[in-house]
């Protein structure tokens, strides 16, 4: 049975591989870490807030708003994130639930924006549109329905919701070249050890298996060079002699 040599350059390959994820896993953002569990999705992270268990939770906007620490209410810029909110919430909330949006109504511009004041891109209303007459213009707000990921205006002052989901950026890890990651050293370290390692062991069953069952080489023993005696050295005179008269 013809045995399989160690392919090194396919192992060497694999560890680059293995490296630049590595390198790319570091490369990501970080969470904030405030005892609060956050859930990173895209270039954000995301606080779903529980509230007591087994007690009905329904919070203003402005309590929403403080529960969230300094960090933005939900932000949905687009279809993902909606989809994303939509998958997740099941995880933290057994019943469907409006979940606040970081929605305000700019009665300027006569839109509505989000709390950074960027403009809605991305939108997904129920039908009829975000149009709701009854709602004055500087009390409007907007929930998402978390089963069905569609958009409502609702009043800020009269509409207690029970879903509060918290936004926060990624903050960027910054690598330093200079010195390196001692992470990355290290497996380099490793993966050069079991590179050769592996490599060592094929190789000696390798030589076995083609040598035979011995697994050291054999070897001949030669004494070594000696000058003769003075007997000797009479003897072959001798012999010569009577071999040429």
């Amino acid at each position: 049975m013809e045995s399989k040599v160690c392919n090194i350059p396919s192992l060497l390959s694999f560890i680059l591989i293995l490296l630049r994820h590595c390198a790319r896993a570091q490369a990501n953002g970080d969470c904030p870490a405030d005892g609060r569990t956050w859930v990173p999705f895209g270039q954000s992270c995301y606080h779903f807030v529980h509230g007591e268990e087994d007690v009905a939770k329904s919070y203003t906007i402005e309590k929403a708003k403080d529960m969230c620490q300094g960090f933005a209410l939900l932000t949905v810029r687009n279809a993902e994130v909606n989809d994303f909110i939509v998958q997740y919430s099941p995880k933290v909330w057994k019943d469907n639930v409006n979940i606040w949006l970081g929605l305000y109504y700019d009665s300027d511009d006569d839109q509505f924006k989000w709390s950074d004041d960027s403009v809605v891109s991305f939108k997904n209303w129920v039908e009829g549109g975000s149009a709701d007459w009854d709602i004055p213009v500087m009390d409007k707000c907007v929930a998402l329905h978390s089963t069905t990921g569609k958009w409502e205006n609702i009043s800020c002052s009269e509409k207690r919701e029970n879903g509060v989901v918290c936004e926060a950026a990624q903050k960027p890890v910054v690598i330093r070249k200079k010195n390196g990651s001692p992470l990355l050293s290290a497996l380099v370290i490793l993966s050069v050890i079991v590179i050769l390692g592996v490599s060592a062991v094929i190789w000696f069953f390798h030589q076995r298996n083609s040598s035979g069952s011995s697994l050291l080489p054999s070897f001949e023993y030669h004494p070594p060079f000696r000058s003769p005696s003075a007997d000797q050295t009479c003897l072959v005179e001798a012999e010569e002699l009577a071999e040429t008269s």
